[in-house]
């Protein structure tokens, strides 16, 4: 018997769907959060190309698209993401106190990174951003920089979503990384 409508536990080579075969050795097969989500294959196949934008290619850069991403997994109570963007984040170079204060007060971090979790928290809390909070992000990151950020937002919120109805289990890479490696602020 498979599992019921509320159990999506990661699909693995044995149950991954054949309308996607294509997608298991890309970053749909390397991830629990999107084995997930192949039990939609339709929904997966139109993901793909807003996270390749999302996640490689908007104008924010690494180190700026995981302060949103931070911000919003903390926001959203996300422990998947969150987890897995300190690993990602201290890829592109930020320092564990750096990472460990997006999670904190606007006042507690950076002024670059508060400008923009200030944004990652009212697009969460009020769902828009005043003019002066878009004029202060925008002086930081273009135009098309807002736009992204807030693509970001609702992109990993959506995921937020699904890593916790589902209970997504951590990777086993991350959470290996992170037992050896905890964040120390």
């Amino acid at each position: 018997m498979g599992p019921t409508p509320l159990q999506c536990p990661p699909l693995g080579p044995d149950n991954w769907p054949e309308k996607i075969a294509d997608m298991q050795t890309s970053f749909a097969g390397r991830l629990n959060v999107y084995r997930v989500m192949a039990h939609h294959p339709d929904l997966l196949r139109a993901w793909a190309p807003l996270r390749g934008h999302v996640v490689q290619t908007n104008v924010l850069g690494p180190q700026r698209s995981e302060v949103v991403i931070l911000r919003t997994g903390h926001r959203m109570g996300a422990a998947y993401e969150w987890a897995h963007h300190i690993s990602r984040s201290r890829a592109c170079g930020m320092t564990d106190a750096r990472i460990a204060s997006i999670a904190g007060p606007l006042d507690g971090m950076a002024a670059d990174d508060a400008v923009i979790a200030g944004a990652v928290d009212a697009l969460i809390d009020r769902h828009r951003l005043s003019d002066a909070e878009r004029g202060a992000l925008a002086a930081q990151v273009g135009t098309a920089g807002v736009f992204d950020v807030m693509a970001t937002v609702g992109f990993y919120s959506t995921l937020a979503y699904i890593v916790q109805t589902f209970d997504t289990p951590l990777d086993a890479d991350v959470a290996a990384e992170l037992a050896e490696r905890p964040l120390t602020p």
